[in-house]
Order: structure tokens, then sequence, then C-alpha cells
């Protein structure tokens, strides 16, 4: 099977794209692949956008591939084309603050300056795999923007809202793939300037 170098519509398939050497098709009928909470947010993003809803797709991976840079290899995606969730948290006058900070694989989220200053927190910091597991309902690795708790801020870099950008599904078997503009449709999405920097 060769790899589709751009998301290609599927011949045959109404909604399904190919990209990578990935099919992907619309998650809103596969909530087995899906984690609990992903498939809820989207049942209700479907009842208030349904546009939206229906240009979020998964496809099923292996879990032992879960990892941005050995899926992208596996399955011959550009390292781009993929946007990391990272869970970060601060306190101020013992209240916790927590964001969820998208950004490009490329790019790193700048933690200590523009997360600490939105979240106003003297130090901002990862959360602990254990807590962001718990919290989140979703598995380590497979944390996405789709299903945050809306409690937490939902932090987008720029970049990471024009394009095709694919995500965690909240299980490690599995990865959503949609449009970057949908992500900035999310409930509670915020659109950073500076959120991502360049690693290296």
């Amino acid at each position: 099977m060769s790899a589709a170098p751009e998301p290609t519509p599927v011949p045959g398939e109404p909604g399904a794209l190919a990209f990578g050497t990935l099919t992907w098709v619309p998650a809103l009928g596969r909530a087995d692949l899906l984690a609990d909470p992903v498939a809820a947010a989207l049942g209700r993003l479907a009842e208030v956008d349904a546009e939206a809803a229906q240009q979020i797709l998964v496809a099923e991976i292996d879990p032992a591939l879960a990892d941005t840079a050995a899926m992208t290899e596996a399955y011959e995606l550009p390292l781009a084309a993929s946007a990391n969730c990272v869970l970060v948290a601060g306190k101020r006058a013992g209240d916790e603050r927590v964001a969820a900070c998208v950004v490009r694989a490329t790019t790193r989220a700048d933690v200590n300056n523009v997360v600490r200053r939105l979240l106003d927190v003297r130090k901002a910091s990862f959360w602990p795999m254990d807590q962001a597991v718990t919290a989140s309902g979703m598995e380590y690795g497979a944390i996405t923007p789709v299903g945050v708790p809306t409690s937490w801020r939902l932090l987008l870099d720029t970049r990471v809202t024009s394009g095709p950008a694919i995500v965690g599904s909240g299980v490690r078997h599995s990865k959503l793939l949609l449009p970057g503009e949908v992500l900035a449709r999310l409930e509670g999405a915020e659109v950073v300037t500076g959120l991502g920097v360049d690693v290296g």
C-alpha cells in the first residue's frame, strides 16, 4: 500500500480519507475506537456543529506505535501533521489551574513563559502521568483536545489551526484526524500565537 502524501478521499467510502498508509473513517460511527470522554464530546459537538463533527475521522493503529515518532514512521505520515496535547498546571492562592495545550509535533509548548502567563500562576509544570490519566479519563500517550474537561483551558497554537491535524483519540489503539480549523471550533478553544516554539 503506497502512502497518501496528503488526505485524499477513498472511492466508495463516503467521508473516508486515505492519509499515509491508513484509512480514516468518520469517528462518529466508531465509538469502539474512542475513549468515553471523546465519544461523549463528539456526540455533543454533533448536536451543535454537525459539520465539524463529521470532519473528525479515526483510524485504528497498533497501540505499541501510539507515540508520535513511531506512529508517523510506521504509517508514513508527515511529522508536521501530528499535534501533541500536553496537560500543564499551576496553582494560585491554593487553586489549581489546568490547561490542555495543543502544539504541532515539530514544536514544544512554551510552558515557562506563554502558558504560565495565561494561567496567571507563578510556576507551571506538566502534570504527572497518573494524574493526567485519572483526570482526563484517557490513556497516557493518547490524551486529546477532543473531550477534555470544560473546566480546563484549551490552548491551541496558531499553527495547529490550519491544515490536517492528527491527535490522540483517548486510547492508544487509534488516532484522530481533523482539519485544524475544526480544532479551533471545539468548545472553549483559545488560539494562542507563540504557544508552540520550534524545537532545536
